[in-house]
């Protein structure tokens, strides 16, 4: 137990902050494109993306068993699920995007079961226990496990949601693989981890900018239920669940809550409804929030002095008793100068004073 004013290590102030405790100062994570990374690097002198962490004391370390890896046919890049992805030119240069699924042209429940699925005996845990060893004394953070928009991807998003009208079955069957291989991989990685995993994180995108995505019958269905059953598996180990949805969220926040979610991503706070001093008045006595710091207007437009006011602003108000990890309200894009980034992580932004 703390007193006041007392220092913590970085995953004792992750922790206070989840379980709605001050902590000693504001704890931040961070979340950026490949590109972004890269950069951070060579600005900061950085020779890896854990020397960026370092160098902007980042309280939260990702860790992750080793996956089958992509593979990459005529320059289409495919992962274990189906997903694939072709290099497209941007503003920035060629940078890979989402193409056709795998399974786009299924037809019927026996096309989906005809795909060569992954399981867990592919996957190699055993260099877990040393990263968590490397990284005693930070938040460990893991998961990535996508039960909606991910089997979208792999079947068309277009498809899928027409599927979720007509083709019950198929989604059904969609979603079973992919939460049983995450439930599977859950207590797989746990184990290797000497059981050391202090947040899991799962996702699906339910939001546009301005409203939800799917009706409530839908939802009840395909989020809730598969959420609330990862839930129940985390929580029975000790485990915190964070879950993941860009959007304007609010009028589902009650039934994440219900459904066990502990930590609310990223909170995009450029979303309707989504202004982070009601939700944190309404919501903030039971899930604790994680990003808020704008990565459409903010971080890209402004100035480093307005941005770290900013940062200070929302923090205060987010993590006065707690409940607030402070990260950007997504990934940060390569329209963000690296002098905004450090302002975002400035000390004078991360007190609570």
């Amino acid at each position: 137990m703390h007193t006041a004013g007392e220092a913590m290590d970085s995953r004792e102030r992750v922790l206070a902050s989840i379980n709605h405790q001050r902590p000693d100062r504001v704890p931040c994570d961070l979340w950026a494109e490949p590109g972004v990374w890269e950069r951070l690097k060579k600005d900061l002198r950085a020779d890896s993306e854990e020397a960026v962490r370092t160098a902007l004391d980042i309280d939260i370390r990702y860790i992750s068993p080793t996956y089958p890896p992509d593979t990459i046919t005529n320059g289409v890049k495919q992962n274990m699920w189906g997903e694939r992805w072709e290099k497209t030119s941007t503003v920035y240069g060629l940078e890979w995007e989402h193409t056709r699924g795998v399974l786009i042209d299924a037809e019927n429940q026996s096309d989906l079961e005809a795909f060569p699925w992954p399981t867990c005996d592919q996957v190699d845990y055993s260099h877990v226990r040393e990263d968590v060893r490397r990284y005693e004394g930070r938040a460990i953070f893991y998961g990535n496990a996508d039960f909606f928009e991910r089997p979208g991807l792999v079947r068309g998003l277009e498809n899928i949601l027409v599927d979720v009208m007509i083709n019950q079955d198929m989604v059904d069957y969609l979603q079973e693989r992919f939460v049983s291989f995450f439930i599977e991989d859950f207590y797989r990685t746990m184990e290797a981890a000497g059981r050391k995993i202090d947040v899991f994180w799962a996702l699906t995108d339910l939001g546009t900018q301005e409203r939800l995505l799917m009706g409530r019958d839908a939802m009840d269905h395909y989020i809730f239920k598969p959420l609330k059953r990862l839930a129940d598996v985390v929580h029975r180990e000790g485990v915190k669940l964070m879950f993941h949805s860009c959007g304007a969220v609010r009028e589902v926040i009650p039934d994440l809550i219900a459904c066990g979610v502990d930590i609310l991503n990223p909170l995009q706070p450029a979303a309707k409804g989504m202004e982070p001093a009601g939700l944190k008045k309404d919501f903030g006595k039971d899930i604790a929030f994680h990003g808020g710091i704008d990565i459409q207007y903010l971080l890209p437009r402004k100035t480093p002095e307005v941005v770290a006011s900013e940062t200070h602003r929302v923090a205060r108000l987010l993590c006065e008793q707690g409940g607030y990890i402070l990260s950007p309200s997504h990934n940060i894009q390569l329209d963000t100068p690296t002098e905004n980034i450090q302002a975002m992580y400035r000390m004078e932004a991360r007190r609570l004073s």
